[in-house]
């Protein structure tokens, strides 16, 4: 086997994690090509784009370039790619998607126009409009703006991140003078003049830059433009040594706000004045994008929600998520104490889960309830019954994971707020993200004590549950519950790491469990020739487990894997992954359930985890991969799969030189997520 791990270090047999994230990026682009999505979700798609983009600037673009600053040497472990060389090929990719990004906004522009709705300049409005705008823009838009000179007394100002400016040339007495006018997140990109035939789109760059010169009294305007920067906010939390965890996360905040530039966007323009803004920066020439067109294509998602009123047959058709028939007809703790309970969210309401939650912060016979937070919406009513049951005197245990990237700020405030209450809050495990997603509720029965437990893939937000995909179980199976009990107690910090009976917890024992249930569906297929692994995940990075993987794919062991998002292991090489499949499906509900399948001869092992096969996963996380152990709920989820696996409308394929080719067949024609709303309304 030694020979076998040498050869599968080959750079070839691996995609760059970057590189595949930007083709994932292309393909949710791609949604606002696809006639089946109403028009309004084509647009939306486009905001998508736009938003992710952001983010992986932020964060892995950032990343890389302080490793080309202090480690320029350093080199991806999978494909041997050096920073200096990642960088350059993401800024060729990610033109390319920029490109195809704003053709298909072009094309959704002429759609909108058959419904009357037309992007507008100034120049366009007639006497009557213009008077509207000019009025808008004297009440609301000119109070706002403050413009900043840019001389030797007046040097270069500090440009927030994510916020659009506009840079002005101006003439006085024959002398030439810039300036930057920051124009506030808080104002509307987009004004809308509507008649009842019509809706005129104007954007708020174009009102500001047709009123600018009233910004300057006295000087002459020669050109203005709009340019956008994004800021590295790729710090770590230096927890070791923090007596006070809180106060370092809001310091942590205040500094990822300064983060040095890493991207510079920008209206075309003239080229010595986007390298005077290069050189201002300290970007490269491979860091700017000249855009043409409207910069930031977040203003999309607002506006589709503007034009949803008017067009409401324009976005996807309303689908209300179901509650299951036996929790219409039961208590939820009643039916818990009779069977194992399986939601499929989004098509399952996240109600029962509330429930569940809520009941027991009202019930007398609840002792305690234990749970860990890592993303929960801004008006939280997990967050809220949780403080109602630690006033009432219940003992409350919450883990509120503070570095939860983005979420930080509304964590620290839950925080406060549930310390506030009387409830035990607990901030992590030092140096590590707890991204589990578990409660424990312990009720007094009688004499006896009764753990229940709900497990979980996805968060406890009841905003993002209408449009995530997950799954998740309640359960009294008493492996599991006391399992509950030990995970809490080491995230408490007062016991060892525990041995657990059911549950495999990250950063120790989950990527061995891979290994485990690989190992022994090789051996099985040994045996019996029928070895079948299937995994469902967002991401698959960590090389440890790609390369078992393609052990597993060599002794002949059929593998599926359905991965929305990044993918760095390569299929259908000759002699090294022929056996696995890898698909991707991008639709109206952001797929992030991780579904972990075994065949082991009819055995048919199955895990649900909040781990993805990513190495931040395994070893940088407290994460939980958990059994499907009631037999009515395992062949479920497995028909689930199947479902996923045999989807010829929304699936993609990835093919070994990186793209993604969607599945077409002769079959009959199958949606999964439509099928699973059908099944739900029929429930």
């Amino acid at each position: 086997m030694d020979d076998l791990h040498l050869n599968l270090e080959n750079p070839a047999y691996y995609f760059n994690r970057e590189l595949s994230w930007l083709e994932f990026n292309k393909r949710v682009i791609q949604e606002a090509d696809i006639s089946e999505n109403p028009l309004l979700e084509q647009i939306n798609f486009l905001a998508i784009g736009s938003s992710n983009l952001d983010e992986f600037f932020m964060i892995r673009v950032a990343g890389l370039q302080d490793q080309l600053q202090f480690d320029p040497g350093s080199r991806d472990s999978k494909t041997q790619l050096n920073a200096e060389e990642q960088l350059e090929e993401i800024a060729r990719k990610n033109r390319q998607n920029i490109t195809l990004q704003y053709d298909l906004l072009d094309k959704r522009k002429e759609d909108l126009k058959k419904y009357e709705v037309h992007f507008t300049n100034l120049s366009e409005l007639t006497d009557s409009e213009l008077a509207e705008v000019t009025e808008y823009y004297d009440t609301l838009i000119f109070p706002a703006l403050t413009p900043l000179g840019i001389d030797a007394y007046h040097p270069f100002p500090r440009l927030n991140n994510k916020v659009m400016h506009l840079f002005v040339s101006l003439t006085k007495d024959e002398e030439k003078h810039t300036a930057v006018i920051p124009i506030s997140n808080f104002l509307e990109r987009f004004y809308l003049l509507e008649t009842e035939e019509t809706v005129k789109v104007v954007l708020l760059e174009e009102i500001i830059q047709a009123n600018i010169h009233r910004l300057f009294n006295g000087y002459d305007v020669l050109d203005s433009f709009t340019f956008r920067i994004t800021r590295n906010a790729d710090f770590d939390v230096q927890e070791e040594g923090a007596e006070d965890l809180l106060s370092v996360i809001e310091d942590y905040l205040k500094r990822r706000k300064n983060g040095v530039a890493v991207r510079l966007e920008v209206e075309e323009t003239q080229p010595q004045n986007v390298t005077l803004l290069r050189d201002a920066l300290g970007l490269l020439e491979r860091d700017v994008y000249q855009i043409s067109g409207p910069l930031d294509l977040t203003l999309l998602a607002k506006l589709a929600d503007k034009l949803e009123e008017r067009f409401p047959d324009l976005r996807y058709p309303s689908f209300t998520p179901i509650i299951p028939n036996e929790l219409l007809s039961e208590p939820i703790y009643a039916l818990a104490d009779r069977q194992d309970i399986f939601l499929h969210h989004p098509y399952d309401s996240f109600r029962p889960v509330l429930d569940f939650i809520e009941e027991a912060c009202r019930d007398e016979n609840t002792l305690a309830i234990k749970q860990t937070l890592y993303r929960v919406s801004k008006d939280s009513p997990i967050v809220k019954a949780l403080k109602t049951a630690a006033e009432s005197g219940i003992q409350v245990t919450v883990l509120v994971e503070l570095k939860a990237r983005f979420d930080e700020e509304n964590n620290v405030h839950w925080a406060k707020e549930l310390e506030d209450s009387g409830a035990h809050v607990l901030y992590g495990v030092t140096e590590l993200k707890t991204h589990s997603k578990i409660t424990l509720v312990v009720k007094k029965e009688g004499t006896q004590l009764k753990r229940y437990v709900h497990l979980g893939t996805g968060n406890y937000n009841d905003k993002t549950a209408r449009g995530y995909e997950d799954m998740g179980i309640i359960t009294t199976q008493s492996e599991i519950g006391e399992d509950a009990t030990e995970f809490f107690n080491y995230l408490s910090g007062f016991s060892k790491v525990p041995k657990y009976r059911q549950l495999y917890v990250s950063p120790y024992e989950i990527r061995l469990s891979f290994f485990e249930h690989i190992e022994k569906e090789m051996a099985f297929h040994q045996a019996f020739g029928n070895g079948h692994i299937i995994a469902k995940m967002n991401s698959l990075t960590d090389k440890k487990i790609i390369k078992k993987l393609y052990e597993a794919s060599m002794m002949g062991v059929k593998i599926d894997l359905i991965i929305r998002g990044i993918c760095c292991l390569k299929p259908g090489i000759i002699g090294i992954s022929e056996n696995i499949r890898v698909m991707s499906i991008i639709g109206r509900y952001l797929e992030h359930s991780r579904v972990y399948y075994f065949h082991q001869n009819g055995a048919k092992k199955l895990f649900l985890s909040s781990a993805d096969m990513m190495t931040r996963n395994m070893i940088n996380r407290v994460e939980i991969e958990f059994p499907i152990l009631d037999e009515k709920i395992k062949n479920e989820i497995l028909t689930i799969l199947d479902v996923y696996l045999n989807d010829n409308q929304k699936a993609q394929e990835l093919h070994k030189d990186g793209h993604y080719v969607p599945i077409i067949n002769s079959e009959e024609p199958l949606h999964a997520q439509k099928k699973f709303v059908q099944w739900a309304r029929e429930e």
